[in-house]
């Protein structure tokens, strides 16, 4: 940790040696500098958000109170206003992450415009997000610190030593906003040599948490859509090595590997997985395949024989040339994954499942446990569900089994708003809210993020902004929605000169500069009105 005494104090010996031709150079401005940009690389940044990350899946090992949470970004200033946010209403960033969404990069920061999460989107842009993400936290720590640093000089001005000691203390247990991200590199953007490199990419941008799916590159869709195809261990397992080894080049020794099995909704296979011998794991890849008994004098042009269960069979094939899975063998396919992944390199396990339900999740990470203990995972707390109609019907199902009277309520029918203040709608809210600690207690559940978040949040705010600005509230739709609540709750954005580094500019102009220099922020800048 940086010592603001000693970093000043190191300057200025160096500062002297190098007299008279430094003399302008003042020790403390060296200090605040290096103090406001502590990671000098993205590599500096992996290594130290990998160990807070092992820290935490450490502590969730001991007691399962203690998992972890993120939220997703699409750009740096939403990573940016989030850390802030947690740090200004929580006091610290402890246990909270970044999420990077491929859905987010693919529709919202992709050069073709929109696009579905298919993969299709720049593989670049991913590592370009991830450097984002941190140029803009890294300047909330420089715009926080400038904040003590003024604290330190007023107080230096007013001859208040006790004030100055304290403004020096809190300058030097600074809690940065440098958190760890978990980042979406979708199925490896194509073979293993291609997921190698852009992991590197990734990597030296700052990621620390690689997250990559078991689905087939060019045929990659989001998790939470149907046509999801998957790949033979072997294949995925390659990528999770070349992920590695990324990590292990680099020097990020102990980076994290999250490997996410689509298996629960992916009913099809590109492949007939390799067997070199009976009960292998190309072997268990395929007993899933549904397959139609066949005499060899029944055979048509392209057909594919296997052997399966001792018998020979011919797996039913789509016009699209795909293979199809055994109706209801997603649970069975899904637990291999997870446990062939962790018993392969991968460190935390990422289920997509079509329901937020703690007892299906459970369900498959006590199975995965009796092989693998300590295993966890990472959640998608998804957009994607409708969360109100899915934990109204569990309470509605609930109900029914405890003989209670349902005759009120119409369980296809539970969205309406008339059930908002009805007893099931309450009990569904409180299950809602307990979700991921019930989750993280009772299904192994270290991570849980959201997705979209800021994608919706972004729509909902500018939906209700155009709505009376473009109607009869003209201006008023704008102070009294936007302007007014941010003063009132504090919002340091409300100063957005500051927020984008007008007020840090200024002083290294004064840095540079002395008395001579121009500076933006004088009595004339309207940010003043909201001192």
């Amino acid at each position: 940790m940086l010592n603001y005494q000693s970093e000043t104090k190191t300057a200025d010996g160096l500062i002297k040696e190098k007299q008279p031709t430094w003399a302008a150079i003042n020790p403390e401005y060296v200090a605040r500098m290096k103090l406001q940009n502590r990671f000098k690389t993205g590599l500096d940044i992996a290594k130290y958000t990998a160990k807070i990350m092992r820290k935490d899946m450490q502590d969730y090992d001991l007691d399962s109170s203690n998992y972890t949470q993120s939220l997703g970004c699409w750009h740096g200033f939403i990573g940016q206003q989030k850390m802030i946010a947690v740090k200004k209403h929580h006091g610290t960033t402890d246990k909270r992450y970044l999420y990077l969404s491929g859905w987010m990069i693919a529709a919202l920061r992709s050069e073709f415009g929109p696009l579905p999460d298919q993969s299709m989107h720049e593989k670049t842009s991913v590592p370009a997000l991830i450097k984002e993400l941190y140029d803009f936290l890294k300047q909330a720590d420089a715009r926080e610190l400038r904040g003590m640093f003024k604290d330190l000089d007023d107080a230096r001005a007013a001859g208040d030593e006790v004030k100055a000691q304290r403004a020096q203390e809190a300058i030097d247990n600074f809690q940065t906003h440098v958190v760890p991200i978990v980042a979406d590199i979708d199925a490896g953007f194509g073979n293993e040599e291609a997921t190698y490199l852009l992991a590197k990419k990734m990597i030296e941008a700052g990621a620390c948490a690689i997250q990559i799916e078991n689905q087939v590159s060019d045929e990659k869709q989001c998790g939470h859509q149907d046509g999801k195809v998957t790949v033979p261990h072997a294949d995925f397992l390659a990528k999770i090595r070349a992920v590695r080894y990324a990590f292990l080049e680099l020097g990020v020794d102990d980076g994290i590997i999250v490997a996410r099995t689509d298996s629960l909704g992916a009913g099809l296979t590109k492949q007939i997985a390799v067997t070199k011998e009976p009960g292998d794991l190309g072997d268990q890849y395929n007993s899933f395949l549904d397959c139609d008994e066949i005499a060899l004098d029944d055979l048509n042009n392209g057909d594919v024989l296997i052997k399966q269960d001792g018998k020979l069979v011919k797996p039913k094939r789509l016009a699209s040339g795909l293979f199809q899975f055994k109706p209801g063998s997603g649970e069975d396919r899904c637990v291999l994954d997870c446990i062939t992944s962790l018993e392969n390199g991968a460190d935390l396990l990422w289920i997509e499942t079509a329901t937020p339900h703690v007892g299906q999740i459970g369900g498959m990470v006590k199975r995965i446990r009796e092989v693998i203990p300590n295993a966890k995972l990472v959640y998608n707390n998804s957009p994607s569900f409708n969360w109100t109609l899915n934990f109204r019907q569990q309470v509605y199902d609930a109900m029914v089994e405890e003989g209670e009277d349902v005759a009120a309520y119409d369980r296809a029918a539970l969205m309406d708003v008339k059930y908002d203040e009805t007893e099931l709608a309450q009990r569904a809210d409180k299950m809602i809210q307990s979700f991921q600690k019930d989750a993280s207690k009772e299904a192994g559940v270290f991570h849980h993020l959201i997705t979209l978040p800021t994608y919706h949040t972004a729509a909902l705010s500018t939906d209700q902004l155009a709505k009376g600005y473009y109607g009869d509230q003209g201006m008023l739709a704008y102070v009294q929605g936007v302007q007014r609540k941010e003063i009132r709750e504090g919002l340091a954005c409300v100063k957005h000169q500051d927020m984008s580094g007008s007020n840090i500019g200024d002083d290294h102009k004064e840095y540079f500069s002395g008395d001579a220099a121009l500076k933006a922020s004088g009595a004339k800048n309207t940010m003043n009105q909201f001192d």
